[in-house]
């Protein structure tokens, strides 16, 4: 896919993020990699209402080299292609349930989506929970770069998810399956409920996704 369909594409993805409610107002910021840079929506944009034109773009080296000024929050979009090799978009939503989940104090850091459904596990992997910075920080991205590309997903603490994929469909939906994962999540809440265990897990991780199999 050359450079003016991944602009449409991602107008046209992140249009239907927004509205369906995966993000309001300015909130959220989507990336895609592009063969010599990086494509990423401008500051205080909105989702909803994209123009393929004024799309930001970086090159290699991280310059904003044509389109709006980019994100504030473009050093974590950064930090995954730098560290994932596979990683060819990233979506960072404000979605409601994942907030609401990234602001509970008990969460476990390192797996911070418990594994309730066999498509969280598929198209997400483990979410590593990573503390509370302002938006815009740079340490968003040093602290993506010390997990050392082990995670595909990031929950910021009081804020909401990042996700990354091969592309930016896969990435979309697996930013979606996470949502929907922590709203059920919060649904079930203390309630005796089942997650998938261990030996299921790596059946999923052997069968779908080998580079998430445990050791």
């Amino acid at each position: 896919m050359n450079e003016s369909a991944k602009r449409e594409e991602l107008v046209v993805l992140a249009k239907s993020l927004f509205e369906r409610g995966y993000s309001v107002g300015s909130a959220g910021n989507i990336s895609v990699a592009v063969e010599d840079g990086l494509l990423i929506t401008p500051t205080n944009s909105c989702l909803g209402f994209l123009d393929p034109a004024r799309i930001s773009k970086l090159d290699s080296n991280g310059n904003h080299v044509s389109g709006d000024k980019p994100s504030k929050e473009v050093f974590l979009h950064r930090a995954f292609y730098e560290t994932r090799e596979a990683t060819g978009a990233v979506v960072h939503l404000h979605s409601s349930y994942a907030t609401a989940l990234s602001c509970l104090s008990d969460l476990d850091p390192e797996d911070c989506i418990a594994p309730l459904t066999p498509y969280v596990v598929m198209r997400v992997g483990q979410v590593k929970l990573l503390a509370y910075v302002r938006p815009g920080d740079p340490a968003m991205g040093d602290m993506i770069r010390a997990l050392g590309g082990r995670a595909a997903a990031v929950l910021l603490a009081n804020h909401g998810p990042v996700v990354s994929g091969p592309d930016l469909h896969s990435a979309v939906f697996a930013a979606e399956e996470l949502e929907e994962t922590a709203k059920l999540l919060l649904l079930v809440g203390n309630r005796p409920h089942r997650l998938l265990n261990a030996t299921q897990i790596d059946e999923l991780n052997y069968i779908f996704n080998p580079k998430n199999k445990s050791a």
